[in-house]
């Protein structure tokens, strides 16, 4: 939204006496939340522990957003440009290493998209100028995509060719490692959205797929677009244009995916 995180909380559920989850496992995990947050320029001043037989762990995070300068996930205008961050594909690959198929070197690509921080990209689109933004998670990028959709009367057409796969994920998706809350996406947006003939069923998954730490989708206005793009390139991010915003009437939210 815009906005500058400033502290967090660790907040934390895990088992005080269990063997195949020793708090040696714990500390890693603090370890590397208070490495994230500080390269984001956070400062853990605190938390919370519970015992829980589940492991959980997050951060509450404070932050400030001058109120005149807010991004919402709503704004986009007929003509907008569709930019986004990150490719898709973690949700399938992570589920592929639970069952043990995923290869060392497509988890790793997994891991690294992972593990990049989207302040990069937040900054680069400031400098840029935008319209709107969400961020790609547990709905996936359909998902939060139609959400851009709620107000102002637009619509959305996705180029599927050009929006950016993580290597192996096509694959694992046809060997089947799709995670429930994936395929439950996909069935929730499926009466908003057309497909070309030409895209295939891994391919609709995808767009669907739940992520973890998922990149940003950005609405700007066609002739900032590659300005906002070779912002993004400077900054390390690689921004790709996949698709514009169309006019559409209030509230319909449709979406439209070519090949």
């Amino acid at each position: 939204m815009g906005g500058r995180p400033v502290i967090a909380l660790n907040i934390v559920g895990f088992p005080r006496d269990n063997p195949d989850v020793p708090m040696s496992v714990l500390k890693e995990i603090l370890r590397g939340g208070a490495e994230k947050a500080k390269e984001a320029g956070v400062s853990i001043v605190g938390g919370h522990t519970i015992d829980d037989a589940e492991p959980k762990y997050g951060l509450c995070v404070t932050g400030f957003v001058h109120p005149d300068r807010c991004w919402t996930n709503v704004g986009a205008e007929p003509g907008d440009r569709i930019v986004l961050t990150k490719p898709l594909g973690t949700g399938i690959i992570t589920t592929a290493l639970r069952a043990g198929e995923a290869p060392p070197d497509v988890t790793q690509r997994a891991v690294d998209t992972m593990a990049a921080l989207n302040n990069n990209a937040a900054e680069a689109a400031a400098e840029a100028g935008i319209h709107a933004c969400t961020d790609v998670t547990g709905f996936g990028f359909l998902g939060h995509l139609r959400e851009m959709l709620a107000h102002g009367g637009v619509g959305a057409r996705v180029q599927m060719g050009s929006v950016p796969i993580l290597d192996g994920a096509r694959e694992l998706t046809g060997a089947g490692h799709v995670p429930g809350g994936s395929r439950r996406n996909k069935e929730s947006v499926d009466a908003d959205v057309t497909y070309d003939s030409g895209v295939s069923d891994e391919d609709r998954l995808l767009l669907s797929d739940a992520q973890t730490s998922g990149g940003l989708i950005f609405a700007v206005a066609a002739a900032t677009a590659p300005e906002l793009v070779a912002h993004l390139q400077a900054a390390g991010v690689r921004g790709v244009e996949v698709g514009e915003f169309v006019a559409a009437p209030a509230g319909s939210g449709r979406i439209e995916v070519v090949e």
